[in-house]
């Protein structure tokens, strides 16, 4: 009995976890894995708790993985969807990663220094909680510098959860990749670069934290909110 009633409490787990399986571009979303790396177990929505594996990159596996390139224009709108939606608080973020010359989105594994932000989303204080704009959200949409150069790029996005974040390891990361090809773009230069792993430690300060209590006075922050910037 106990055995079969674990069984049963596996569906309710899996449905707590969410995956960025599809690109939206031009308001439309594309279908599943074709421009976001199929990384491995996908199917689980797991999340990764280990900031310095490699899947905290792209996801497991997700750095030799590959997919199809997407032709996105500079400073346009582009999104994931999220499945089957975003059921926790947490920061979303949105990183990408200009492809090296002589190399591919397809077969670049996005190793290196070389991710920049542009997107951070953290909380802000309703009443006396914390308010999480992305939970709840079944797509995520980023605007694209339009300062960035033309070419292709790896697309990361990335939703913090912090429901159990209060000691080291108990954050969950759910990270997608997707391949772009960027069209029309400026001679923006990307700054304060990172590399994943390496960009963050487990006890960083907006990694390792209490959500709910003490309440937080004012909206957060922390070096994985605002990290990255663009200089034209």
């Amino acid at each position: 009995m106990k055995v079969f009633a674990s069984l049963v409490a596996l569906p309710s787990l899996a449905t707590a976890h969410y995956v960025f399986p599809a690109l939206i571009n031009n308001g439309a979303a594309t279908t599943q894995w074709e421009y976001v790396r199929q990384w491995t177990g996908y199917y689980s929505n797991g999340p990764v708790t280990d900031v310095s594996s490699l899947s905290i990159r792209c996801n497991v596996d997700g750095a030799t993985k590959s997919a199809s390139t997407l032709d996105v224009a500079a400073g346009s709108t582009v999104g994931f969807t999220a499945v089957s939606s975003i059921t926790h608080p947490g920061t979303l973020q949105a990183y990408m990663a200009k492809v090296p010359a002589g190399q591919t989105a397809a077969t670049w594994d996005g190793s290196g220094n070389v991710w920049f932000k542009i997107f951070g989303q953290g909380p802000t204080l309703g009443g006396s909680s914390l308010v999480w704009p992305s939970e709840g959200a079944t797509q995520v949409s980023f605007k694209i510098p339009a300062s960035l150069p033309s070419g292709q790029y790896l697309f990361r996005v990335e939703h913090i959860a912090l429901h159990s974040a209060s000691a080291s390891g108990g954050a969950q990361f759910y990270i997608s990749c997707g391949q772009i090809n960027l069209t029309g773009g400026g001679s923006g230069t990307p700054t304060n670069l990172v590399a994943f792993p390496g960009a963050y430690k487990a006890t960083d300060p907006g990694i390792m934290l209490n959500i709910y209590y003490p309440v937080v006075s004012r909206p957060f922050s922390s070096l994985i909110v605002e990290r990255s910037s663009i200089r034209d």
